[in-house]
């Protein structure tokens, strides 16, 4: 993050009459859409051909991370009025957006109650799909046999097939989380994801500081799924991990290795969030691939303020249609869950 980024970080702070801080809104001021997932780049190239800058703007999210998270985290206290903190939060935005002259602020990735929230701020709320796996309610998975015994049977061979593939190549699986991992497995996971970057095209944005900070303040909430060949790694994941929740983010390989990809970014983690008793594995952007695997479309939330009325009053129909569209998705995507409806026999 930085100006060489075009992506600077910005705070709104709220405290009590104490001093204590009470709740925060992490922003970046960015002049680029780049890392964001939730794509507006239509509505800037729009925006600029109408003649109305749309540069910076001012975004509440993880960057480079489609990851679900609360915007607008508030202490968690008896005595804290959360309702009085938000709307003391998001005054404070504005005031930012304005003392910043930005076109709009993008609440990204937020959760369902604070979409809500940001709608009754003037906020247009948007919606998003992603494919997620969920561990049962009230019973969760005991193993991956017990949750493949929800497939049906065509889909429960496939995944058994595919499993069976990765593991004839004769490679040794690990999944460990960062305290666990030597300086060897360090430098492959950086090495993964350079290749993989390179491989598509894409602007590596996680230095080998990125690694050597995550490695000293983040080694108990990072896991990594690793193949060796021998001793050598050649394919791993990052993953990141907090209470009941796992999100996939990166994957790399140094070779080319059949069926591979499923093991190590859905199957191996699958079985942490079963071991873990994790409610929610978030596997990030894209991908109706997943959805054979059993994670299955899930809808994410955002929230849009854009000052000039001319650019918000289009775009506000625009993301009524696009809602409309996202949620016929959804409903077309659950025709071809891999799981047994109710009532279905086992096979």
């Amino acid at each position: 993050m930085g100006a060489r980024a075009g992506c600077l970080p910005r705070l709104v702070l709220a405290r009590d009459a104490g001093g204590r801080l009470c709740g925060a809104v992490p922003l970046y001021l960015k002049n680029n859409s780049y890392g964001e997932f939730i794509f507006d780049w239509a509505w800037a190239n729009a925006s600029q051909r109408a003649g109305i800058p749309y540069y910076p703007k001012l975004v509440a999210a993880i960057p480079f991370t489609p990851a679900t998270g609360r915007r607008l985290p508030v202490l968690d206290g008896p005595d804290v009025d959360r309702d009085a903190v938000r709307a003391a939060l998001l005054s404070g935005v504005r005031e930012l957006a304005v003392d910043e002259k930005v076109s709009s602020v993008h609440f990204l990735f937020c959760n369902e109650q604070e979409k809500e929230l940001l709608g009754g701020h003037g906020y247009l709320p948007r919606l998003s799909m992603q494919f997620h796996w969920h561990n049962r309610p009230g019973r969760p998975f005991e193993s991956f046999e017990d949750y493949l015994s929800t497939f049906r049977s065509q889909n429960r061979k496939q995944v058994r097939k595919e499993r069976r593939v990765a593991a004839e190549h004769g490679l040794t699986f690990r999944t460990a989380t960062g305290a666990e991992l030597e300086d060897e497995d360090w430098r492959a996971l950086r090495a993964f994801y350079v290749e993989n970057v390179a491989r598509h095209g894409g602007r590596a944005y996680l230095t080998e500081a990125f690694f050597d900070l995550a490695r000293r303040t983040l080694p108990h909430r990072l896991v990594a799924t690793l193949a060796y060949r021998g001793s050598q790694p050649v394919a791993g994941t990052i993953n990141f991990e907090k209470g009941a929740h796992l999100y996939g983010r990166y994957w790399g390989c140094l070779d080319d290795f059949q069926m591979l990809h499923f093991e190590l970014c859905y199957y191996r983690l699958i079985d942490r969030a079963i071991e873990q008793r994790k409610t929610l594995f978030e596997a990030g952007a894209q991908g109706e691939h997943k959805l054979k695997r059993g994670l299955v479309p899930s809808f994410t939330y955002s929230g849009h303020w854009l000052r000039h009325p001319g650019l918000a009053g289009a775009i506000a129909p625009f993301i009524e249609r696009e809602a409309e569209a996202v949620a016929a998705e959804v409903t077309a995507y659950a025709e071809h869950s891999p799981f047994r409806r109710d009532g279905e026999a086992a096979e």
